[in-house]
C-alpha cells in the first residue's frame, strides 16, 4: 500500500482499534485486534464491532481517488450483515469490495474473517457520495 495514501484514524475508528492495511481503487482491507473492549458479555465480539468494521471497509472500497489532498466521503444508505461464526483467533480480517454504482450512489460487498481463515460475517451495503 502506498502510505502517501493512508489515512489516519478516524475517533471511533481509532478507539475501536481498526487499522488500514491497504486502500486501491474499489478494495480496502482493514484488521480489528480482538482486544476485551470490543467484546460482549459472553466474551465474544459484540455484533456492532462486525457491523462497524464492514460499514467502514464497504465505504472505503468505494471512496479511494487515488490522491491524498482529493478525499472522497460517503454516507451509509443500507447496510446489511450476516454473522456466520465465531472467531477461532485472535484477529478480525476485514476486506470490502465495491461492486458497482454510479455517479452518486455505490454498492459494495464486505467480509470478515480471522487469521485462521474462519469466515465470521459478510455483508452489503449502498453508499451515497458526499459531494
Amino acid at each position: 500500500m502506498d502510505e502517501n495514501l493512508r489515512e489516519k484514524s478516524y475517533a471511533y475508528a481509532k478507539h475501536l482499534g481498526f487499522e488500514m492495511v491497504d486502500w486501491r481503487d474499489g478494495y480496502s482491507k482493514f484488521q480489528l485486534p480482538l482486544e476485551p473492549h470490543i467484546m460482549n458479555r459472553h466474551g465474544s465480539p459484540h455484533g456492532g464491532s462486525h457491523a462497524s468494521l464492514l460499514d467502514t471497509v464497504m465505504g472505503y472500497a468505494g471512496c479511494f481517488t487515488g490522491d491524498p489532498d482529493d478525499r472522497q466521503m460517503c454516507w451509509t444508505l443500507t447496510l446489511n450483515v450476516q454473522y456466520l461464526s465465531r472467531p477461532h483467533g485472535k484477529v478480525f480480517i476485514a476486506e470490502g469490495f465495491k461492486t458497482g454504482g454510479g455517479k452518486s450512489t455505490f454498492f459494495a460487498e464486505g467480509t470478515i474473517s480471522d487469521e485462521t481463515g474462519e469466515l465470521i460475517a459478510k455483508g452489503t451495503g449502498t453508499f451515497r457520495y458526499r459531494k
